[in-house]
């Protein structure tokens, strides 16, 4: 038996999950209603929504993303594009993008996909760049934080040269959402 609150979480992810598989790592073929922008051009799509309650002037948001799973297939990670997703939206609906801080744990394999060009090539033999890369670096641009998890980068051999400049390293996820949450951010609950 599915309960209300299963059922409004399935309406909710459905829409999540189409924007990750429409999201494909070149070709930006995003639904007809979706559009990324205001402050990632490229990435992070989002769709309009009528008749919603406006801001308060100088609204301030501080929210983090846990991200664990890696891009498969040459892909872009979709965590980080959730989270650029998040920031467009919202500058969309009038906050100002400097009252925005917004960070991304990463662990597990998806540590992986914060891997510069030369250290993924050394790591896997691929020539061709780090899908999430460019995203990653725009990201960063604009401040948002990437805290690595230390257990998981020293479990899979990475060490903080692999990363693409402006990583942070945590001793590890759990103490990074820790430090976070000491410091005003909400995590993403999804």
């Amino acid at each position: 038996m599915i309960m209300k609150e299963d059922e409004a979480m399935v309406r909710f992810a459905i829409p999540i999950i189409m924007i990750a598989l429409a999201t494909p790592a070149a070709a930006q073929d995003y639904p007809a209603d979706f559009a990324a922008g205001p402050v990632f051009e490229t990435f992070g799509p989002h769709i309009a929504v009528d008749d919603i309650e406006p801001f308060p002037a100088h609204t301030e948001i501080a929210h983090s993303f846990d991200v664990a799973e890696r891009a498969g297939g040459g892909a872009r990670n979709g965590g980080f594009e959730i989270a650029a997703r998040f920031i467009n939206m919202h500058a969309a609906n009038g906050v100002d993008p400097a009252d925005m801080r917004v960070a991304l744990v990463v662990h597990g394999p998806a540590v992986l996909d914060m891997l510069t060009d030369e250290a993924l090539a050394a790591r896997e033999g691929e020539d061709g760049p780090n899908a999430s890369g460019d995203m990653v670096r725009e990201m960063i641009g604009h401040g948002v934080r990437f805290i690595i998890c230390g257990q998981s980068a020293t479990g899979q051999g990475v060490s903080r040269g692999d990363l693409i400049d402006g990583a942070e390293m945590a001793l590890s996820a759990m103490t990074a959402h820790a430090m976070l949450q000491q410091q005003g951010y909400t995590v993403n609950p999804f």
